[in-house]
C-alpha cells in the first residue's frame, strides 16, 4: 500500500490507527449478532431484549455529542478516546456481578456510554491525518470489518460449544484489547484547514442538505433495528446452527471490505449522491429478502451480501458527506451528530419498535417494515440531497 502523507508531511500511521478500528468493530461483531441470544438464554421476551438492546443504541444519542462538545473545546481528541474506552473495559465487567434487568440495563447505559464516546472523536482524527486524501479512509476503516469478522464468525461455533454463558468473556477481553489499540493510536499532527466561511454550528444544520442527510442516515438506520437485535434469533428459530449464523454475518462483512477496497475509485467515478442512493435502494431489497425467504438460505446469502451497500456503500458516503459538511471547529460535533442520530437514534427507534412488532407481527412482518422504511430513506436523499456537489472533489458545502 502506497504511504499517506499527512498535513506537514508527516506519514499517516496506517497500522496504529487500523487497529483501534479492528477491536472496537470486534465488540461490536461480538455483540450485535450474538447479545440477543444471550438474553434470550437469561430468560428474557422479545420485548425485554429490544429494550435491552435498545440502550446500546440510545446510548449514542447523548455520548457522542457530549463529548464531541467537550473536543471541539479542548481541541484535543485522543484523550477522550482513550478515556471512553478504558472506562468501557472497566464497566463492562459489570455483567459478571448480576444477572438481573435493571442491573443488566444500567450496566449495559455505563459500559456503552464511554464506548460509544470513542469512536467519533477517532473518526474526526483519522480525517485529520488523511487531510485531502480522505477517499482513502475505507483503506483504514476496513480492519474495522475485519475485527467484525473475527468475532462474528469465531463466537457462534464456540457458544455451540461452551454454551451462551460465556459470551461475556469474550467481549472483556475485546474491550480490553481495544484499551490498548487506543493508547498505541497517535494524535493528528494538527487540525485539517477546511475551504470557506464555517458559521455556527446552528447555521450549518438548519442547511437543508445537512438535516436532509442526518434524516436519511436516522432511517437508514432504523431499518437496521430487527437485524441487530432479532436477526440472529430468527435464524435460530428456522433451525440455524451458531456456525451458520456466525457465517451469514461473517458474509455480510466481507462483502462490506469488498467495497471498503473500492471506494477509493467509486466515489470519484460515480459521486456520492449516485452512490448514497442505490445503497438505499439495495437496502431494501436486503430486507424484503429477509422477509420473505429466510428458510432458503442460497437467498439468504444473496441478501447478506447486500450488507456491502446496506453498510460498506452508505456508511463510506455518508462519513465523508459528514466530513465536507462540517469543518473546522465543528468536525468533532458534525462527527458526533452522524453518530448520535444515525447509529444512536436510528438503531435505538429501530431496535425497540422491532422488538415491539416481533412480539405481535413476527420476524416477516418486522423486516418487510424495515424496507419500507429504506425505501422512505431513498426518498429523502433523492430531493433533500439535490444540488449538493456529486463529487468528492467538490468540497465547499
Amino acid at each position: 500500500m502506497t504511504p499517506v502523507t499527512a498535513p506537514g508531511g508527516a506519514i499517516v500511521p496506517y497500522w496504529r490507527l487500523s487497529a483501534f478500528y479492528l477491536f472496537f468493530f470486534a465488540a461490536l461483531g461480538a455483540l450485535l449478532p450474538y447479545w440477543g441470544v444471550y438474553l434470550r438464554d437469561l430468560g428474557y421476551s422479545p420485548g425485554e431484549i429490544g429494550s435491552l438492546m435498545a440502550i446500546i443504541a440510545a446510548t449514542k444519542i447523548v455520548a457522542p455529542n457530549i463529548w464531541g462538545w467537550v473536543a471541539d473545546r479542548r481541541g484535543e481528541r485522543l484523550p477522550i478516546v482513550r478515556l471512553g474506552s478504558g472506562l468501557a473495559f472497566v464497566l463492562f465487567l459489570g455483567v459478571f456481578f448480576a444477572q438481573g434487568f435493571w442491573w443488566l440495563a444500567a450496566t449495559m447505559a455505563l459500559f456503552s456510554f464511554f464506548w460509544n464516546a470513542a469512536l467519533p472523536q477517532f473518526e474526526a482524527n483519522t480525517f485529520n491525518w488523511l487531510g485531502a486524501e480522505r477517499e482513502r479512509y475505507s483503506r483504514i476503516r476496513l480492519w474495522g470489518s475485519v475485527g467484525f469478522i473475527a468475532t462474528a464468525a469465531s463466537i457462534g461455533p464456540l457458544l455451540d460449544r461452551f454454551g451462551e454463558t460465556t459470551l461475556p468473556w469474550f467481549v472483556a477481553a475485546v474491550f480490553f484489547g481495544l484499551w490498548i489499540a487506543s493508547l498505541a493510536a497517535p494524535p493528528a499532527p494538527g487540525g485539517r484547514t477546511a475551504h470557506g466561511d464555517h458559521g455556527s454550528i446552528g447555521e450549518v444544520l438548519r442547511r437543508p442538505h445537512v438535516w436532509s442527510l442526518l434524516l436519511v442516515c436516522f432511517l437508514m438506520q432504523a431499518s437496521h433495528g430487527p437485524y441487530y437485535a432479532f436477526f440472529s434469533i430468527h435464524l435460530q428459530d428456522y433451525g440455524y446452527s451458531g456456525f451458520s449464523i456466525g457465517g451469514l454475518w461473517a458474509l455480510g462483512v466481507i462483502a462490506e471490505i469488498g467495497v471498503f477496497l473500492a471506494m477509493h475509485r467509486l466515489l470519484p467515478r460515480h459521486g456520492t449522491l449516485t452512490l448514497l442512493l442505490a445503497s438505499l435502494g439495495l437496502t431494501a431489497l436486503r430486507w424484503l429478502l429477509v422477509a420473505g425467504f429466510v428458510d432458503r438460505p442460497s437467498v439468504l446469502i444473496a441478501a447478506q451480501t447486500l450488507h456491502a451497500a446496506s453498510f460498506g456503500l452508505y456508511h463510506a458516503v455518508a462519513i465523508s458527506l459528514v466530513d465536507r459538511f462540517f469543518t473546522g471547529p465543528h468536525q468533532g460535533r458534525g462527527q458526533a451528530f452522524y453518530s448520535s442520530l444515525s447509529f444512536g437514534a436510528g438503531q435505538a427507534v429501530g431496535t425497540f419498535v422491532a422488538g415491539l412488532m416481533w412480539t405481535v407481527a413476527g420476524g416477516t412482518i418486522t423486516f418487510a417494515g424495515a424496507a419500507a422504511v429504506a425505501a422512505a430513506a431513498f426518498v429523502v436523499a433523492g430531493f433533500g440531497l439535490r444540488g449538493v456537489p456529486d463529487r468528492e472533489s467538490a468540497r465547499k458545502t
